[in-house]
């Protein structure tokens, strides 16, 4: 039985704000001992980027320098650039109803709202709120719990896992699920080869996977397909190279 749209958004939400949550007791665990509670939970509050969060604290942990630490936060949130550029088309107009929506630009907001044919600010909004209050809450309970050990290695367990999720969530056939299945495989066998690329692996394995996909929904002149619309009297867009005209 088809479910209603309320229906399917909050169950996408769902998903990703319990796996959000669960990353942020992660963080609040392993960051209270090293910023204090107060400051890790202001920075969940502040920031609200996991990636950026947890490079944060190993590089206070591990000394760095505060310019240091800006410098590496400022570059890790410069992957929200392409995210941006993938989801503008799909937004409504206006500067200030866009910058609102920067304050929920994921990856997993992106993730669902090219995915879902449902508007995009819609699903980036209540996917967006859901994956921050988790945040926050898991962030406050990790704090609450900053005796826990093998924190900072169940992250990395769990970070991948997100990611498994989010590619299922976003899979709409069968065709996406094997590309996504080929550049997990890509990806691991890549990062055993060269282990000192570390994340630029998964990269260029995503830019690869993604130069491949638009060739193939190229046309053979290297023009790009689009959907025809037929209207009466015309001839239609190619079809099977007939040149037939559709009568009213």
């Amino acid at each position: 039985m088809d479910r209603s749209p309320r229906a399917g958004l909050l169950l996408d939400a769902l998903p990703v704000a319990a796996a959000i949550g669960v990353f942020g007791v992660i963080y609040g665990a392993s960051a209270a001992p090293v910023l204090g509670h107060g400051a890790t939970v202001a920075s969940s509050v502040l920031l609200f980027s996991g990636a950026a969060q947890f490079t944060m604290v190993a590089l206070a942990q591990a000394g760095a320098s505060p310019e240091g630490v800006l410098l590496a936060v400022a570059a890790l949130g410069l992957r929200h650039v392409p995210l941006a550029a993938v989801v503008l088309p799909r937004l409504p107009a206006g500067r200030g109803r866009r910058g609102l929506l920067a304050l929920v630009l994921l990856d997993e907001t992106v993730g669902l709202a090219v995915a879902r044919p449902r508007p995009a600010a819609r699903t980036m909004v209540v996917v967006g709120l859901g994956a921050y209050v988790a945040w926050v809450a898991g962030t406050a309970a990790g704090v609450l719990g900053a005796d826990l050990l093998g924190a900072a290695e169940v992250a990395g367990v769990v970070f991948v896992i997100l990611f498994v999720g989010l590619s299922a969530l976003t899979c709409r056939s069968h065709a996406d699920a094997r590309r996504a299945a080929g550049a997990a495989v890509l990806t691991g066998a890549a990062a055993v080869a060269v282990p000192a690329a570390g994340a630029f692996v998964a990269v260029l394995v995503a830019v690869a996977c993604a130069a491949t996909v638009r060739r193939r929904r190229d046309d053979p002149d290297g023009t790009r397909t689009t959907a025809a619309t037929d209207r009466p009297g015309t001839r239609t867009a190619d079809r099977a190279g007939s040149g037939a005209e559709v009568r009213p």
